[in-house]
């Protein structure tokens, strides 16, 4: 990307955060509004910078239990959508209890696996964040093996392809561009569902159940301070995936022959 085109990318969200934060001061301010009830960015700030050390150890919790849950969302995901896509009669067993799955309130899921395993355990969050990633993989990685150009079929069929050169050279170049998009929805969400199933008991040491202590302490700046880490680590994880994207996309465009679809 060439410094015109990073500019026109970075300036508009830029200077409308800018204009979002200063709008917040201003509102603060001018209705001299507590910082029980809404602290100031300003004062966030401070709050963020004096406790960084402690927001970063409690990031660092957290993202890594949205990371493990990501990762293994993402294979599972991915690998259930193979099985979808070569046996109908799996996934019309399989879709609707996915889908059924995905409607159970989070706090009822935490809440078991809590259960399940020791106070200090983390994985309660780790299977909360894979189960979130698992269903969002499934559905778009599944569409993309099956919404292929029945024209790249039947070109491939007429040259003796079997079916495995099939999802090679059709299915596969087919389902990433869907499998990015997944994973651009997946990433924040698996930070989100990580810190959020915090709430629920385990261990006090993520960035959720900081937020709700230091809410509870009538700290609201500091909480917002868990809050902006919380932001921080999703945008990561969200740049990341593109990130991913942009490197896949230019290896596949650069190959002799490479294109993003068939």
């Amino acid at each position: 990307m060439n410094t015109r085109g990073l500019a026109t990318t970075v300036v508009p969200p830029a200077v409308v955060g800018v204009l979002f934060l200063s709008g917040w001061e201003l509102l603060v301010r001018g209705f001299d509004l507590k910082p029980y009830f809404l602290p100031s960015p300003s004062s966030i700030w401070t709050a963020f910078s004096d406790n960084l050390q402690l927001v970063w150890d409690a990031a660092v919790v957290s993202g890594t239990n949205a990371l493990v849950g990501l990762i293994a969302g993402t294979l599972l995901g991915i690998a259930l959508s193979f099985v979808l896509m070569r046996f109908r009669l799996v996934n019309d067993l399989v879709t609707p209890m996915a889908v059924a799955l995905n409607a159970i309130p989070i706090v009822v899921l935490v809440s078991i696996f809590v259960n399940q395993y020791q106070s200090t355990s983390e994985m309660p969050r780790r299977l909360m964040a894979t189960l979130v990633v698992f269903f969002i993989v499934l559905v778009n990685v599944a569409k993309g093996l099956r919404q292929v150009h029945p024209t790249h079929v039947e070109l491939l069929r007429s040259y003796a392809a079997s079916p495995l050169d099939v999802l090679v050279k059709a299915r596969i170049p087919n389902a990433l561009p869907y499998l990015f998009t997944a994973l651009k929805i997946a990433a924040p969400t698996a930070v989100i569902t990580a810190f959020v199933a915090e709430y629920f008991g385990g261990r006090q040491n993520g960035l959720g159940s900081r937020i709700t202590s230091n809410m509870a302490n009538s700290k609201n700046a500091v909480a917002w301070s868990y809050v902006l880490g919380a932001c921080l680590l999703g945008l990561a994880f969200y740049l990341i995936s593109i990130a991913l994207e942009n490197i896949t996309s230019h290896k596949r465009g650069s190959a002799p022959g490479g294109g993003t679809t068939p």
